[in-house]
């Protein structure tokens, strides 16, 4: 990880936390919203990253398990400020969600029930897809510049309307480009190249291997128990809030005995309908199994492994971009990676675009984003007061 003076360092972790902290409060919409802002942030308005250095770190991200958009923030964290940026930009995206996913946890132990969020999100999911579709757009242009990164992408996009398993089209479309070049002499292959990839592959399977290693240390669900419970989660699990309840239906529910399915449903939704991270559903979980220190402890086993792949993958990321083989493997990750944020977009626009007022909800997100780069959380927030004004009125 580059060096940069004590000064420079101080100015840019003060800055890093603001604007990671100010996400981590208004990023809502899941992983696919989430790296669309990060998207804008730091490559359209800041110039930290080029697009193709930022498709670079989302497929990453998309080749380890855990929480996609925290990681994404933890590679900027590192790029920008090393291993002290690294710590503090995950950390400060997930601070806000995981104090809020608290409070709620709180009053749903003291009442029983969760917010009524209906009516506001009424409003904030056709921002969100257009959030979404546009980064889709823009990344695109990108990644699929290349003849055979755009026909993997168009290959993954069909792949993943089948639900064909999304590490499938991503390494699937890593190896179809790879073997593209290296059969039309466009990459050399070498001991070289092999090794450099055998490395990644080594760290990227082993770390989550050891760590899922742990153990469960109690019988019923104390402070101990809960963060290896979440600590095995987090250091295998692919995909998104879905999969996730799939898992926790798995080990809480049927295992473990600790929740019922309409808990763990519960605890989903609060992570879905915050902003930050939708790994905060561990924090939910933790608190109305164990209270405060169950909710930390939950917190902190979920999202570690995360922090531990980032750190051993990071810095073999620019190695990779100067290994030929290496790097058409990336083209190839990269590609697929757009085309399972297409599938996403498509996935949010069919379940938010539902009626009129949301259609140009849509459409005035789209122009206000793309032609005039307004802020998406400005967005989000008056599709969110459009939600409350027309919920009670009966417009849907």
């Amino acid at each position: 990880m580059a060096s940069i003076s004590s000064q420079s360092t101080h100015s840019s972790l003060a800055e890093l936390a603001i604007i990671f902290l100010r996400l981590g409060l208004t990023a809502f919409g899941g992983p696919a919203a989430h790296i669309a802002m990060m998207r804008t942030e730091f490559v359209e308005k800041r110039h930290w990253l080029t697009d193709s250095e930022f498709l670079d770190l989302v497929g990453a991200s998309n080749m380890i398990p855990g929480p996609g958009s925290t990681e994404v923030a933890i590679y900027i964290g590192a790029r920008r400020c090393g291993w002290m940026g690294l710590v503090l930009a995950g950390l400060c995206f997930i601070l806000p969600a995981a104090l809020l996913v608290s409070a709620i946890a709180y009053g749903y132990v003291r009442y029983g029930h969760l917010p009524h969020v209906q009516a506001a999100f009424y409003g904030v999911k056709p921002v969100i897809a257009a959030v979404v579709a546009s980064a889709a757009w823009a990344l695109g242009r990108t990644a699929w510049r290349a003849s055979d990164a755009r026909a993997t992408g168009v290959l993954g996009v069909a792949l993943s309307f089948l639900s064909i398993n999304n590490l499938i089209i991503l390494f699937g479309g890593g190896f179809a480009v790879v073997t593209h070049r290296v059969l039309r002499r466009e990459v050399a292959v070498s001991p070289t190249h092999f090794g450099a990839l055998a490395g990644v592959a080594l760290a990227l399977i082993g770390v989550p291997l050891a760590l899922a290693g742990v153990g469960t240390l109690a019988a019923g669900p104390s402070p101990p128990a809960l963060f290896a419970t979440f600590l095995k989660i987090g250091s295998v699990l692919y995909g998104n809030g879905y999969v996730l309840l799939s898992f926790l239906q798995t080990n809480l529910v049927e295992r473990l005995h600790w929740l019922t399915l309409s808990q763990v449903v519960d605890a989903v939704a609060v992570g879905q309908f915050t902003p930050g991270p939708v790994f905060t559903t561990a924090t939910f979980i933790g608190f109305i199994l164990a209270g405060p220190a169950g909710a930390f402890a939950a917190t902190v086993g979920i999202f570690l492994p995360a922090f531990l792949l980032v750190a051993v993958s990071g810095p073999l990321i620019p190695k990779l971009r100067s290994e030929p083989v290496a790097a058409a493997f990336l083209d190839g990750v990269n590609a697929a990676s757009v085309a399972l944020l297409v599938c996403v977009s498509w996935s949010l626009a069919r379940a938010a675009i539902i009626d009129l007022p949301t259609t140009l909800l849509a459409g005035i997100a789209i122009i206000l984003i793309i032609r005039y780069h307004i802020n998406s959380a400005w967005i989000m927030l008056l599709g969110a007061l459009y939600g409350w004004v027309a919920f009670p009125m009966g417009r849907f």
